[in-house]
């Protein structure tokens, strides 16, 4: 027979000293604590971040853990419900073994490709706004030309007086 609460404490331990800046006890009984879980920063320091409450249940690890995200940063809804269902999926490859550290990379790899998502989207909004600069900048060249001040169009005038003249003698 398992001994859960010898289990459950070993995992608390090793976790307290895996993610000693970011893991909370929130009560002993029963067993609550949370995780602040943290991307990697991108460019211009964009990250995401989401903080997990894990609450063991009697029979853990044979029975998933409860778990909540109670704060999020950066992310959109569709981020967090994706990030709930990883965490379903992957405590229910996880029954039977501790799972909070598989569980919390989980979550660590998800964030990153997340911000690896807000880069390429940022990056893609760059090109089409550049796109767009660039095609409006040749429309106002195409349509536009050269603006017309007294100056040059006295200058024109007289070429184009000159040129008539001179197709006036040919005839």
């Amino acid at each position: 027979m398992t001994d859960y609460a010898e289990e459950q404490r070993n995992e608390l331990e090793a976790l307290e000293s895996i993610y000693a800046d970011s893991f909370i006890v929130l009560s002993t009984t029963p067993t609550s604590f949370s995780i602040t879980v943290t991307s990697e920063a991108g460019e211009n320091e964009e990250n995401v971040q989401v903080t997990i409450k894990f609450t063991y249940v009697d029979s853990y690890p044979d029975e998933a853990p409860l778990y909540e995200i109670v704060s999020e940063e950066n992310l959109e809804c569709t981020d967090t419900s994706s990030l709930l269902c990883l965490l379903e999926d992957q405590a229910q490859e996880n029954l039977g073994m501790v799972m909070i550290f598989t569980l919390v990379s989980a979550v660590q790899d998800k964030l990153n490709e997340i911000v690896d998502q807000i880069k390429t989207r940022s990056e893609e909004e760059k090109l089409r706004k550049e796109k767009e600069a660039e095609e409006a900048e040749k429309l106002q060249v195409c349509f536009h030309g050269t603006p017309v001040t007294i100056e040059n169009f006295l200058s024109w005038k007289a070429k184009f007086d000159v040129e008539m003249a001179e197709i006036k003698k040919k005839k």
